[in-house]
This record gives C-alpha cells, structure tokens and sequence, in this order.
C-alpha cells in the first residue's frame, strides 16, 4: 500500500461488493483541507495562531511539512493548492531561494495566470522547465507594488494565494476582478479567516482590498470545521439508500465557511434530509420520488463527481454546469468522469465546463474503474456498491484528502475486499 507522501505511484486495488449499509450510523470527519491549508499559510506568518483539528489528508501534511522546511528545493507532489499558496509565500520571503516543483500531472498545471499577477506585484519568479507551469524558482523579496488585476473566472485557489500574503506586503493589495466571479464561495472563505485572525478586509462588487499586518496579531486559537466535500460521500451513500437510513457526521456548522456546504440543500433533490444536531449533522433518507436534476457548480465544483455519480446510481437525467475549472484539475476530470461512466453504461456528454447525464435502467457490474491520480474519482465512485459491485483501481489515492475513506466505509458496513 503506498500514499502520496511516500510516493506518486498506487498499486491497491480493491473491489466493492454489492452491499446494505447499516440503517443507524456515525462517522468522524477530519477539518477541511481548504480551511488547514489556508490557516497553515496564515500560521507561518503569524505565529501567534493556534489551529485545532486540522485535516489529516495528504495535500495539508505536505503544505505543513513545505512550511516548515528550510530546503532549498520543495516537492509538493500533487498537491495543487499547496503549489499555488507556496507560490505566494515564498515569493515575499526576502533573501530566501526556492525551488517549488512536483508530480508529473502538477508540471502540466498551468500556474501562468498567479506567477503573473505576483511578478506585477514585484515577484522575482521564473519557470524552470515549461512557460507557464511549475517547477518554478522563486527568489523571495518585499514587494512594494499593492495594485494588481485578474480575471475573475480564474480558479479561486489563484486568488486565495494572493489574498492569503497580502497583509504583510508592505502596502498591502488591491485586487480588481474583471468579469463574472466564480468559486465566490472559497474566496470568501479566505476573506472570513483573515478577518477572524484581525486582518482589515473589504470585498465590493470586483475589488477585493487588503490591509498591511505588520509585526505581530493577538494570539488566536482556531477549529477548523471537518471537510464538507468528504461528506459528499456520505451523502451519495444515503441518497441511494433505503428509506429511513441515517448517517450522523461530525463535526460541523450550520453557518459554515466551505461552498461545499451546498451539499444539504443540493441533496435534498435526491430525498436526503439534513439536520444539525450538536455540532454534527445527520444525513437521513426520507424520499425515493425524484425528478431530473440540473444545477450550476460554479461555487462547487468539487461536488460535481459525487453528483454525477448519485444520478447514474438512481438512474436520474442530470445537467451540471459551471464546471470549467474541472478541466485543470489532478485530472481533466470532465473527461475521467466520461469514460468510467460509459463503463457502467451510463450514457454521457460532456463541454469544456458542462455535463449531461441521460437517465439509464441498469449499470454493469465488476466494472474496474481508473482513478487518474485523483482522489475525488475513487471516492466519488465508490457510494455505488450500493447498487451494484465494482473494482476501484489504485484505491489508496484517496490518501490526498481523506486518508480514512475506505476504513469509515467498512464501519458503515460496506464490504470491501483486496
């Protein structure tokens, strides 16, 4: 068995078999990637921040670890947001060199786009093998220069990065967005945990400003809310469930920060009704009469897997759109979502930012399906054993976010063999 922080190559396989899971039951879920990973960053430039239940996933052990290195040269593998924030953070580290590269998938990521809008910042950053995509070497220095502009259908990560910094460049940013913003979601995500470390934030309309932040904050202890976008699992696994089956999850919050929060309303389109009790929340089945589905992800995109794969399990017609950023992910996911589902036989087109699933009877079983290198895949395919037995490929690549994945499964009574 091999993870991410020990090498880029999976060999388990594992094969699901058709499977009832328990009516009643409870799993616990690790912080979010995208809050620990942003606070990890927020940490290392102000260390009189505490961070509490920090995810366990592969992508924050490894931004923790870049954080805390003093090589010259970082690997991050796969993990693209780490790729981006360190990106940033390491371009206003004055006097320090470093090299930022990874897998192969990350040097086809492009990159161009960030590594831009910090050189207009005054970013002394130059690519090392291929324009516009890592390995990048990055000279750290104090910029100066606090304007600058971006497209605003870029990935959000992109501007994260460049918010995350902005308090201790020495004028601090304004950052204007042209056109129609996507992801709004996790950028206000990044503008919330600023705000909660005593950072000064302004968004309105396309201008996003930040306030200079220099010497030190009052110190600030701070729980990370667990990963919504693990929970999307749990909610395919319910929706395609008996009725009255229940899932309880910990721990979140009804006024959460993550896009991925979508999920209770999105799902209760496929019958499963959400409920926050005591810091958690139970998924429980409550519907079987369904319709088809049409919903723009463009401030969820990494949902759209899961959904997808809920529609072919319930042999539902669904249109996804806003999708674009799925294209440049660890996968071009649009595409891997294509070819497994044709697999099953799913019938499945797909644009540059959309999907449309037609609405199928039957899906074949002993399927195997390929994963890509990409977490979401496994994990998104994975609720279907509820209705049929299939084989996931390289299954340990579900390490990048969510380590506990197949163990959580067999607590919940999925029946998974090697």
């Amino acid at each position: 068995m091999y993870s991410r922080l020990s090498g880029n190559i999976f060999f388990m396989k594992l094969r699901l078999h058709q499977t009832q899971i328990k009516k009643h039951s409870s799993v616990d879920i690790t912080g979010s990637k995208s809050e620990s990973n942003r606070l990890l960053l927020l940490q290392a430039l102000y260390a009189e921040i505490i961070i509490e239940n920090l995810s366990n996933s592969d992508d924050t052990r490894l931004m923790q670890s870049a954080l805390k290195s003093s090589d010259e040269k970082i690997d991050i593998h796969h993990a693209g947001t780490a790729m981006r924030f360190l990106a940033a953070y390491f371009a206003i580290q004055d006097g320090r060199e470093t090299i930022l590269t990874g897998s192969k998938r990350m040097k086809e990521r492009p990159i161009k786009i960030l590594v831009d809008a910090l050189i207009t910042l005054g970013a002394d950053i130059s690519y090392m093998e291929n324009e516009g995509y890592p390995p990048l070497k990055v000279k750290g220095k104090k910029l100066n220069i606090s304007k600058v502009s971006l497209k605003a259908n870029v990935s959000s990560q992109y501007i994260s990065a460049l918010l995350l910094i902005a308090s201790r460049l020495e004028n601090g940013l304004e950052l204007t967005l042209d056109g129609e913003i996507t992801s709004v979601p996790y950028i206000q995500m990044t503008l919330s945990l600023l705000e909660e470390v005593g950072i000064e934030t302004s968004f309105n309309r396309n201008r996003i400003s930040v306030k200079p932040k220099h010497g030190t904050i009052q110190p600030k202890s701070l729980v990370v809310e667990s990963d919504w976008s693990s929970a999307s699992y749990f909610y395919s696994i319910v929706a395609l469930s008996d009725l009255e089956t229940e899932i309880e999850l910990s721990s979140y919050k009804p006024n959460s920060l993550q896009g991925d929060s979508a999920l209770a309303e999105i799902y209760e389109n496929f019958g499963v009704k959400t409920t926050f009790e005591n810091h958690s929340i139970v998924l429980k089945k409550t519907d079987k009469n369904l319709q088809s589905f049409s919903f723009d992800l463009a401030n969820a995109p990494d949902i759209a897997q899961t959904i997808a794969v809920t529609c072919l399990g319930l042999g539902l017609e669904c249109e996804l759109t806003g999708l674009h950023t799925l294209k440049i992910k660890e996968t071009d996911r649009l595409e891997a979502l294509k070819t497994e589902i044709s697999k099953l036989g799913g019938q499945i087109k797909v644009t540059n930012d959309s999907l449309h699933l037609s609405a199928i009877d039957t899906i074949l079983p002993n399927i195997a399906i390929d994963t890509y290198n990409d977490h979401r895949m496994a994990m998104a395919f994975a609720p279907l054993a509820i209705k049929t037995s299939l084989i996931i490929n390289d299954a340990e690549v579900v390490s990048k976010s969510y380590p506990d994945f197949w163990k959580d499964l067999k607590s919940i009574r999925f029946s998974i063999s090697e």
